[in-house]
């Protein structure tokens, strides 16, 4: 009994730290989200379940594969301070949590991918870009393929996910 009373208050543990990963990252975004400053763009699990049932022939069936996995996505961007946003990310949201999948730092633009996975299943990849230009903070959670991710935001047009093509980029250089 006692050995279950140890093993229950440890997954407790466990989910209580992802739960409170997750509210950081929600909470940062719901404390801009009314902001004017920033452009805001969070599609819920329901949305990418419509349109992975009625996407028809504008995409392929690739695409059609990666929206059906995705759960939600928040996007938050401004060109207002974006040093400071990103700075501020960085405090509050704890990368720790995440593996560090690339960092990139070139003429003065920071861009961070932070994944949590199991194995080879990715359940959510972090995008945070600050420098003198823009600040991104892109947050996909779902099941991941990295190979098409980059294409999905290619292919939506989203804002700020012109630097998912970054990791395509990296993939293509270590071939």
């Amino acid at each position: 009994m006692k050995y279950l009373s140890i093993l229950l208050i440890a997954m407790f543990g466990f989910v209580q730290v992802g739960f409170s990963q997750a509210d950081a990252i929600e909470q940062y975004f719901e404390q801009y989200i009314e902001d004017e400053r920033f452009t805001v763009v969070y599609v819920s699990p329901k949305m990418f379940e419509m349109v992975s049932k009625i996407a028809g022939e504008e995409f392929d069936e690739n695409v059609k594969d990666i929206i059906k996995d995705l759960k939600g996505l928040r996007i938050l961007t401004t060109e207002i301070e974006p040093n400071k946003f990103y700075n501020e990310a960085l405090k509050k949201i704890d990368t720790k949590q995440y593996e560090v999948l690339m960092t990139v730092r070139d003429k003065g633009e920071n861009v961070q991918f932070l994944t949590k996975d199991d194995g080879d299943i990715i359940h959510e990849l972090l995008l945070l870009v600050g420098g003198d230009e823009e600040f991104v903070m892109l947050s996909f959670v779902g099941n991941i393929d990295l190979n098409k991710i980059a294409k999905l935001a290619k292919t939506l047009d989203i804002d700020g996910a012109e630097h998912l093509g970054k990791l395509k980029d990296k993939e293509d250089s270590e071939k």
